[in-house]
């Protein structure tokens, strides 16, 4: 902070603009308080209109709530340009912007019952009943240690999400892995793998039949195994990245290849299932074992240089405190990291989306949230291993060493990347804040195989899950095998195309599936009999 500085005439500007704008707006509050047809002109209502938080006629209507709502948005501007202003390394100006951008999105008059006008109305309207509702479930949040962003009572897992037929195979100590039931009287005869990530729960994959990527591969002709990862507990407070890898992706492997009598299969990793599936790929390919048919990465990072907002929250300070506290140099040699760590740290990167909306309306309004099950798989978070997340945070996030060959021994191989040489299907989400697509797009560096680079458009979760019958949103691609340098390049070469990438990968995928057999009449085989139903109880576990 010592190296920081504000440059006067910077200041003065900004002083001098916010003197102005305030004087304006506190003499149209007086004309609006004075003339009556000054306060219905649409003209009149300001910046405030254009933002849904004060767009209610609550806002618009009252002048005393109109001005300070226009107030708070004058400060806020004028807070965002001072951090703008400031001079000092790049990280250390990123990291006071986000805290600038959290009190301000915290200091909201909407998120305060005596500033907000709406919820005040409600007040009325119910006699205090919105007020007790508010607070009894401020009271149930407190005691379940998350803001409720959905109502959670209208769904259970295995019931209405999570449904699509399958049985769990084979488990151990990290994972269930699970065969779902064919859909079609032929299958390929190379099977596939997905390695969801272990932050989250698999079922972002199978929320709902007509959203599920899980079906719709099945419904492809594919004979789909899904590692379903353990919700963390004390007994694993010592596991370890090479166990992940280990005992987590390559032993699934190990059971596909058994069950299935193929060698090779089709692989896809999403987040950093994406990440623990090349790390296995390239640990096995330093043993001589090439088992990928064909890659597929969704919203990963394998070059961790350009990582956007997440960087905010990493340096050696930060890494050295959570590998004391929970790694495996501890005094416990291990611990846990919590998921509900993890849950609030994804909401605050979108607070007013995935924080102050709901506490504006489950608290003050006293509203529930209405049911949504992509909500509802977020609100249920993961545990995760000490060990293995330090390990994950120094190795990526920190030091990006996974780039560079024989920089780490992962299973007590050199890891080297670049001997992947499985065909690369490489997909982003354009408006992605976890993993910013040109981030992604450096995957096509990293990876010396061929490959194709698939843009979506929306968010980390929502462009991915993104099914052909919706005819939503868009994606790009650049016909070409060329995989230029830089994203923007490649972006000058792409074309867009309307609706989901879905088709896309699944016309790539059959190129790499071989030919069709018969369909297996029951899942398993006699070494690996089903233990269970899918989703299997591993998913079911909470933190």
């Amino acid at each position: 902070m010592s190296g920081l500085n504000l440059p006067l005439p910077a200041l003065s500007q900004v002083q001098t603009d916010y003197i102005k704008e305030a004087a304006e707006l506190w003499n149209h509050s007086l004309q609006r308080m004075q003339s009556p047809t000054a306060a219905n002109d649409p003209k009149g209502h300001g910046k405030h209109a254009a933002d849904r938080r004060f767009a209610g006629q609550d806002w618009l209507e009252n002048p005393a709530a109109a001005y300070v709502a226009q107030m708070y948005l004058l400060n806020a501007r004028t807070l965002l340009q001072l951090a703008e202003q400031v001079q000092g390394d790049e990280k250390t100006r990123a990291r006071i912007r986000f805290a600038v951008q959290q009190w301000i999105e915290a200091a909201s008059p909407a998120n305060y019952l005596a500033l907000n006008p709406e919820a005040q109305r409600k007040a009325l309207e119910t006699k205090g009943e919105s007020i007790a509702k508010g607070l009894q479930q401020l009271l149930k949040d407190i005691q379940q240690g998350h803001v409720s962003q959905t109502d959670e009572t209208v769904f259970e897992v295995g019931r209405n999400v999570a449904t699509t037929e399958g049985s769990v195979v084979f488990e151990n100590e990290l994972l269930q892995l699970i065969e779902y039931k064919p859909l079609t009287a032929k299958v390929h005869e190379t099977p596939m793998l997905f390695v969801p990530p272990c932050i989250n729960k698999y079922y972002i994959l199978d929320l709902q039949p007509d959203n599920s990527l899980i079906r719709y591969t099945v419904e492809q002709g594919h004979r789909l195994f899904v590692i379903s990862w353990r919700n963390a507990d004390d007994s694993m407070a010592q596991i370890g990245w090479d166990d992940y890898i280990e005992e987590g992706a390559i032993r699934a492997i190990r059971v596909v290849q058994e069950i299935t009598g193929s060698d090779r299969m089709n692989t896809l990793g999403f987040c950093i299932g994406g990440t623990i599936l090349a790390t296995t790929l390239a640990v096995l390919a330093a043993r001589g074992e090439k088992p990928a048919a064909s890659m597929t990465l969704l919203t990963t990072f394998l070059d961790f240089s350009e990582t956007g907002v997440l960087d905010l929250f990493i340096d050696e300070t930060s890494v050295q405190m959570r590998e004391m506290t929970i790694g495996a140099a501890s005094p416990t040699e291990g611990g846990l990291l919590k998921g509900s760590d993890l849950a609030s740290t994804f909401s605050f990167l979108r607070p007013n989306d995935l924080v102050w909306n709901y506490v504006v309306g489950n608290y003050l309004k006293g509203e529930t949230p209405p049911p949504f099950d992509l909500l509802y798989w977020n609100s249920d978070s993961t545990n995760l291993p000490g060990p293995m997340f330090c390990w994950y945070l120094r190795n990526t996030y920190l030091e990006n060493n996974l780039v560079e060959p024989g920089k780490v021994e992962v299973c007590g191989e050199k890891l080297d990347l670049s001997l992947i040489d499985a065909p690369a299907y490489i997909y982003a989400s354009k408006e992605d804040h976890i993993v910013p697509w040109d981030g992604a797009y450096r995957n096509t560096q990293v990876l010396k195989s061929k490959k194709r680079f698939v843009l979506g458009a929306s968010g980390h979760i929502a462009g991915v899950i993104n099914p052909p019958a919706k005819k939503k949103r868009s994606y790009w691609v650049a016909e070409g095998a060329t995989t230029p340098a830089h994203a923007q390049a490649w972006f000058e070469k792409a074309g867009e195309q309307a609706g989901s990438w879905w088709p896309d990968w699944a016309a790539w995928l059959k190129g790499h599936a071989g030919k069709l057999i018969a369909a297996p009449k029951t899942p398993g085989n006699r070494k690996y009999r089903p233990l269970e139903s899918a989703p299997g109880r591993y998913v079911k576990q909470k933190a």
